[in-house]
């Protein structure tokens, strides 16, 4: 769209943002995984309603539990949130701003921001998936990449990490990182996953968050 289109829909439009990460996902998912994830659910939100436009997605987050992995860029939390809150105020044309957020390790520094955001009188709203059986590049992740692009997915690569309970790993996740804990980057198993799961997982978070914005804007 140029600046004109943009200029004639504005004020009756809620802006989408798709939020993700530049990160490892084990050996056989690509660094783009959650920004892949959440562009797909905004894309599938834009099919739903005719008055939302979907923004390039920022595929920088706050990925520092995954240092010490080739390919991982972080930007930490407090930028990702300053850069939140700045795409927020620069967006003030629109009816609303929705960010469709793929990637856990953002949800602090955006909940932050939303209430910056919001403390200003501006209509945004932070969407996250909470659909997966397993917490990284496992089972889950793994399927809806096969769902979206199997050429993508090292299949011969898709081995196991830790598989514990999040809860039980979460104290060293905290302190020490996913390399501590899981030495190919991977928590969870990833070899049961399918593209039919893929495909039944994106159909329930879309759903999800079609009735979350459809609620935001009531």
């Amino acid at each position: 769209m140029t600046w004109p289109e943009v200029a004639s829909v504005a004020a009756t439009t809620v802006l989408v943002i798709p939020l993700g990460s530049t990160e490892q996902h084990g050996p056989h998912l690509p660094l783009s995984t959650d920004t892949d994830i959440a562009v797909e659910l905004a894309n599938r939100l834009a099919a739903a309603r005719r008055d939302v436009v979907v923004a390039p997605a920022l595929a920088y987050g706050s990925a520092g539990e995954h240092a010490g992995f080739a390919g991982t860029l972080s930007i930490g939390q407090g930028a990702f949130e300053l850069v939140v809150v700045e795409l927020v105020r620069s967006a003030q044309e629109f009816a609303a701003v929705v960010f469709v957020c793929a990637h856990g390790g953002n949800a602090e520094p955006l909940a932050r921001a939303v209430t910056t955001l919001r403390r200003e009188g501006r209509r945004v709203l932070a969407w996250m998936p909470h659909h997966y059986v397993d917490a990284h590049a496992g089972r889950s992740e793994t399927s809806l990449l096969l769902a979206l692009d199997a050429g993508r997915v090292r299949v011969d690569a898709a081995v196991p990490g830790a598989r514990q309970p999040l809860n039980e790993l979460e104290p060293m996740l905290r302190s020490a990182g996913v390399r501590a804990v899981s030495p190919n980057g991977v928590l969870g198993d990833p070899s049961d996953a399918s593209s039919p799961e893929g495909r039944a997982l994106f159909d329930e978070m879309s759903a999800s968050l079609i009735a979350a914005v459809d609620g935001f804007l009531a």
